[in-house]
């Protein structure tokens, strides 16, 4: 379905997806990532892959595809995937903080 409000859409763009702080009519198609693996990302041409510097916007400090980090989010999510710390605790917290107080030597940390 063409958009009413672009008069000349690119059709490389996707139909459904309007990317965030994006003005469509002036700006480039986006690039289609396929996967990721550390600090890299590849698009749909096999011989294009691009340093992800701007990490997903802070949410992949860690790179892409960590097999540490991907393992444990998934024997996490087997156990409890998040609880409110309003009325509860749980094992991961007390660890986390136990860390992060002996590296820190804050007494008390406030998760959110």
């Amino acid at each position: 379905m063409k958009s009413p409000v672009l008069k000349n859409p690119n059709e490389d763009w996707h139909p459904n997806i309007w990317p965030p702080f994006t003005q469509i009519i002036n700006s480039k198609p986006q690039l289609e990532v396929t996967h990721g693996k550390n600090a890299l990302i590849y698009t749909k041409n096999p011989k294009q892959e691009l340093i992800d510097g701007i990490s997903s916007w802070w949410v992949t400090l860690h790179g892409h595809s960590n097999d540490y980090i991907a393992d444990a989010i998934y024997h996490q999510a087997k156990t409890l995937e998040q609880v409110i710390f309003a009325d509860f605790l749980h094992p991961q917290a007390q660890i986390l903080s136990e860390r992060l107080s002996g590296l820190t030597k804050l007494e008390r940390l406030f998760f959110f």
